[in-house]
């Protein structure tokens, strides 16, 4: 399917789609004239792609589990080191969340002054 067709099946702007294929997550056939065609596959990877994306993760570190996602909610198999990598964003993510609470005291304390 071309480019456009992948774009409407998936609400992904071709720019994006574009963009995935740059950073390594989407791979794209090129027919005689040149144009990008997708497997009919790369519906659900775009949606794989925007679950990840949607949960926080980078696309560096959603390319090196994409090997290893199933479906489209998605799920894994756990590939080697996907746990280790899942758990290190993890706590990436609750350390960015103590950094955002120190923020909020400090920004209450100045609005509790007279």
């Amino acid at each position: 399917m071309l480019i456009g067709e992948l774009s409407r099946r998936t609400g992904v702007s071709t720019r994006l789609l574009r963009y995935y294929e740059e950073q390594g997550l989407l791979e794209a056939g090129r027919g005689p004239n040149g144009y990008r065609d997708y497997d009919e596959g790369s519906v659900v990877t775009v949606r794989q792609i925007r679950a990840l994306l949607s949960a926080g993760l980078s696309t560096e570190v959603i390319r090196t589990l994409l090997p290893c996602v199933r479906g489209e909610q998605p799920g894994f198999d756990w590939c080697p080191d996907i746990r280790a990598t899942l758990q290190r964003e993890l706590a990436a993510v609750d350390e960015r969340i103590d950094d955002l609470q120190r923020n909020r005291g400090a920004l209450a304390d100045y609005l509790a002054q007279p």
